[in-house]
């Protein structure tokens, strides 16, 4: 009863009434590793296809650019910020990783240009996995 009351007066539930379920760990995992199918597993399948060939899309843009993936190290601060970025492409990344894509230097402005397609594809999976754990657990729609 006092579930329902909260939510219909429209707060939000608290951490401790959320359930935790298989697929509240599943979604994200998914949708990190491939991008989108943290939203096609729950039958999402609009907004899973548009996730995966955005996110797709844009990380093949970079590399067709000449875009630079970066590699985990403890140097440079933009660099270790850049690698987040990339890393948040799941598995994009680990297979331009495995096939060393976009390890060649930036010696044109077109190559910068790519390097951040390839950053801003990971940040929007990142950004889609979370979203698919919000709907694993029923915070939105």
């Amino acid at each position: 009863m006092a579930k329902t009351e909260a939510t219909t007066s429209g707060a939000q539930p608290t951490a401790a009434s959320v359930p935790f379920t298989p697929m509240a760990a599943l979604a994200p995992l998914l949708g990190w590793l491939v991008p989108g199918a943290g939203h096609l597993v729950q039958k999402r399948w609009l907004r899973g296809l548009l996730l995966m060939v955005s996110v797709v899309a844009m990380f093949s843009f970079g590399l067709a650019m000449e875009g630079k993936i970066y590699k985990p190290n403890t140097g440079d601060l933009l660099d270790i910020l850049g690698f987040v970025g990339d890393f948040g492409a799941g598995g994009l990344y680990i297979l331009g990783r495995v096939l060393e894509w976009g390890s060649a230097n930036i010696t044109f402005a077109n190559a910068d240009y790519g390097t951040k397609y390839i950053v801003v594809a990971g940040l929007l999976n990142i950004m889609a996995a979370v979203d698919a754990y919000h709907i694993a657990i029923g915070k939105k729609q």
